[in-house]
């Protein structure tokens, strides 16, 4: 029988396993600190992940600005653009030909009716004027034998000397040397006044706005259409300007109602026009009725030919609405508004328009006071659109300049004070 070696089994120290358990335990430690930065690395990952989902949400939505439209309620006026006109005025032109002797009023010279502005020879006429007047002297002349060959020949026919066809042609030449005489005399009495058109003087009491004369100037008899005017003079202490008027302002025109007129260098002191003429229909063009305006103007404030604004006031109170026109879009429709609602949503409202004042335009329909409209909506906004709302800072008021004149911008882009019946 085979036999094998013995094997003697000796006892492990229990000090020899604890390097394996360290081990273990160690193992066990990094695996628990890997499983943990995993979570901690996912955790960090969903939230970043759901703040960048939540920024890009926020910054899909549009953010706007908003206003509110102004009650304005009172008395209303309509400004309407002008210019002033001298009650008379006048452009003097060349009614002979000549050259320019001499001329002694310039521009800004105020004048009487009857003044001499200028002297125009006209050596033509003059030498026209002389020859008319000495075949004047000839027909007077043969008008003279004509008239006494027709006596001498009536006492012949008294005596049956001559027949009575000589006598009726002694008759003819008288006749005909009568006409020639007074053809002649017409014809003097037209070269005497072309030739007295050679001193240019003033229609009526007025001011001189233009001189186009130079002492030795050829000048034309003629027209607007064929030479250039020689003065142009206006009445300055009496105006009058032609403004039309919408048909929808015509119930408020009479003649005898008392309008504001003012300069836009100077909207602080405007003067007083009456309406003098009102036109009896309507013209179908412009859809207007053209008003006739007369003021006083003794003192000078205002000169002919002056850009004005009339303020004509209506009749009754209105209650309507200022908006500024960047919070209008004009699309097929008409024109319309964006209004945030309460929930932040976008609603599309059609509104309708009055008065278009400068700064603002008058709502008459289609929204409310409280509504919050959107200034400047893009044309890409939509009906439903959720929106972030940011309300846009009120306008702070402008101040005046030295000498407490407000700038003529400020005053013609203000509605408040036309729709409150302030002076315009």
């Amino acid at each position: 029988m085979r036999s094998f070696p013995s094997l003697n089994h000796e006892p492990i120290h229990p000090e020899a396993g604890r390097p394996l358990r360290r081990a273990r335990w160690i193992g066990l430690g990094v695996l628990a600190l890997l499983l943990g930065g995993a979570g901690a690395r996912a955790y960090v990952n969903a939230a970043h992940a759901k703040s960048v989902e939540e920024r890009t949400g926020r910054s899909a939505i549009r953010s706007v600005l908003t206003t509110q439209a102004r009650a304005a309620q009172g008395l209303r006026t309509v400004a309407l653009p002008a210019t002033l006109r001298g009650r008379n005025e006048a452009a003097l032109y060349a009614r002979t030909n000549g050259y320019v002797r001499s001329w002694s009023k310039d521009i800004g010279d105020k004048v009487k009716k009857g003044d001499l502005l200028a002297l125009i020879d006209t050596p033509e006429v003059d030498q026209d004027l002389a020859q008319a007047q000495a075949t004047q002297e000839q027909i007077k002349a043969r008008l003279a034998l004509a008239q006494s060959s027709l006596a001498r020949w009536e006492g012949l026919r008294q005596r049956d000397a001559v027949s009575q066809q000589e006598l009726d042609e002694r008759r003819a030449a008288q006749q005909q040397a009568l006409a020639d005489l007074a053809a002649s005399q017409a014809n003097v009495r037209r070269l005497r006044q072309m030739h007295d058109f050679g001193r240019i003087t003033a229609p009526f009491d007025g001011v001189v706005i233009k001189r186009n004369v130079e002492v030795g100037a050829l000048v034309a008899a003629g027209s607007a259409t064929t030479t250039r005017e020689l003065f142009y003079l206006a009445q300055s202490d009496a105006l009058r300007l032609t403004v039309a008027i919408p048909q929808v302002y015509a119930a408020d025109v009479a003649v005898g109602k008392e309008v504001s007129i003012k300069l836009l260098e100077r909207p602080n002191a405007p003067g007083k026009g009456q309406i003098t003429r009102v036109s009896g229909g309507v013209d179908v063009a412009t859809r207007s009725v053209q008003v006739e305006v007369s003021m006083d103007n003794q003192r000078g404030d205002f000169l002919p030919g002056a850009y004005v604004e009339v303020a004509l006031p209506l009749s009754g109170a209105a209650m309507t609405l200022l908006l500024s026109p960047s919070t209008l879009q004009f699309r097929q429709d008409g024109a319309q508004v964006a209004v945030v609602g309460e929930d932040g949503k976008v609603s599309l409202r059609q509104v309708k328009l009055g008065r278009d004042l400068g700064r603002s335009v008058e709502v008459i329909a289609g929204i409310s006071p409280k509504d919050a409209i959107i200034l400047n909506p893009p044309d890409t906004i939509e009906e439903g659109e959720r929106v972030l709302v940011r309300k846009a800072p009120e306008d702070k008021p402008v101040p005046k300049p030295a000498g407490g004149a407000s700038r003529p911008a400020e005053a013609k882009a203000d509605g408040d004070k036309d729709a409150k019946g302030g002076k315009a």
